[in-house]
């Protein structure tokens, strides 16, 4: 049975891989200086989470306007700030120009938001 043959590196289009050394601890080592200019301009998603509750899916068919969910949280209780489903602060329900907004009083050091995703 004739396989056809791999080319070689350079050949056709393909190239070796090259990959930098490995940290002791697994991560790989610095290439050049880090830089948040690469992503500044990415896009994240920001939820504002009042409570949240469990209901059985009977429970959820069952729902019409004007039924009211019990949620986990007190009222006047602190909203937490979600960004792409990680909290990273908690805030107050503010109007601004007859908008909601929310006042931070609480923001979620780097250090603790780093530990949260791992």
């Amino acid at each position: 049975m004739n396989t056809p043959a791999t080319p070689a590196a350079g050949e056709a289009g393909y190239a070796r891989a090259q990959f930098g050394d490995l940290q002791p601890d697994g991560s790989a080592a610095p290439s050049g200086d880090l830089s948040l200019e690469l992503i500044l301009d990415v896009g994240v998603s920001i939820a504002l989470e009042v409570g949240r509750t469990r209901i059985t899916v009977r429970e959820l068919l069952q729902l019409t306007q004007g039924s009211i969910l019990e949620l986990d949280r007190l009222a006047g209780e602190p909203l937490d700030v979600l960004v792409n489903g990680v909290r990273v602060a908690r805030g107050e329900v503010v109007v601004v120009n007859e908008k909601f907004g929310i006042r931070l009083i609480e923001v979620v050091s780097p250090g603790e938001r780093l530990e949260r995703i791992k």
